[in-house]
């Protein structure tokens, strides 16, 4: 069908509204056949649709190893960023196939380019939880790409509630208190910069334990990870905090200068947490 349609004068390049080409939608549903058709008759691997992503790019996205090989052998750039700066890579490592992204890093790909929202194909990896991708990037991405992007893989793993890639960082040696550099910090309200607060604010158990079992500390956060946990009435993970030595005498003046007891404020409400801040040493006292 799509050969006759070519022979009968079908303009392989035709774009949809959002620029979408047919090589386009061969790269997304994984058809060689088809690809190697399009290319044959004057199909450009240079093509962008209306996000900026080439067929290279929308093939690593979805996964379609075959597909990418022929768009890299044709002359495909692995290199290519979209309009909002994820590069193949990034987009590989969102779809979590290994061979994608060897294929890409076999070919020159280079892993230490970062979004415009200063992500890295590692992140990606991480967030998404897709363990054989991390640990393949791991190893080569550098820590200054890190460092300059201006947070953590681990925060990534963390905010994604992904355990066994926090487990898998953490093993690697990755830094359980790496903050959040202030441009990224700054796009939360709560002005959040530990991977541990990522992990409290998400109710998410099994990776704060994770990070605190390694090292992490409790009170690097301005708003400290126990107030966000009984804000959230989550007793299991209050408990957790305390057990690891959180102080249930912070206060949060970021936003207020108030001199009104935080935690209280929280759990006015909740007798048994307000209890249990009690029984572990809140001195109401002094509050009052």
């Amino acid at each position: 069908m799509v050969l006759s349609l070519i022979l009968g004068g079908a303009f392989v390049e035709q774009v949809c509204l959002t620029k979408w080409t047919a090589t386009h939608e061969a790269a997304k549903v994984g058809c060689p056949a088809v690809l190697m058709l399009l290319l044959r008759h004057g199909a450009k691997v240079t093509s962008t649709n209306g996000h900026g992503v080439t067929p290279l790019g929308i093939a690593a996205e979805h996964g379609n190893t075959e597909a990418l090989e022929i768009l890299i052998q044709h002359g495909g750039d692995v290199n290519a960023q979209a309009s909002n700066g994820d590069s193949v890579l990034y987009d590989a490592a969102g779809s979590g196939n290994l061979d994608c992204i060897k294929l890409l890093l076999e070919h020159g790909a280079n892993p230490n380019v970062a979004s415009y929202a200063c992500q890295l194909p590692i992140h990606r990896a991480a967030y998404e939880g897709h363990i054989l991708a991390l640990r393949t990037l791991i190893p080569v991405t550098t820590k200054r790409a890190i460092r300059l992007s201006g947070q953590s893989p681990l925060h990534s793993a963390a905010d994604g509630g992904q355990a066994e890639s926090l487990a898998l960082l953490i093993q690697e040696g990755f830094d359980v208190n790496a903050l959040l550099e202030r441009h990224i910090s700054e796009y939360y309200d709560d002005l959040r910069k530990t991977a541990l607060f990522f992990a409290v604010s998400n109710g998410d158990v099994t990776c704060s334990e994770l990070l605190l079992e390694a090292g992490a500390q409790t009170d690097l956060d301005p708003l400290r990870c126990i107030l966000v946990a009984v804000r959230a009435e989550r007793l299991e993970l209050v408990q957790l905090l305390l057990s690891y030595g959180a102080d249930v005498n912070c206060y949060f003046r970021v936003i207020s200068n108030t001199v009104f007891p935080t935690a209280l404020q929280y759990c006015l409400r909740d007798r048994i947490m307000l209890r249990l801040l009690l029984n572990s040493g809140y001195q109401a006292y002094k509050h009052v």
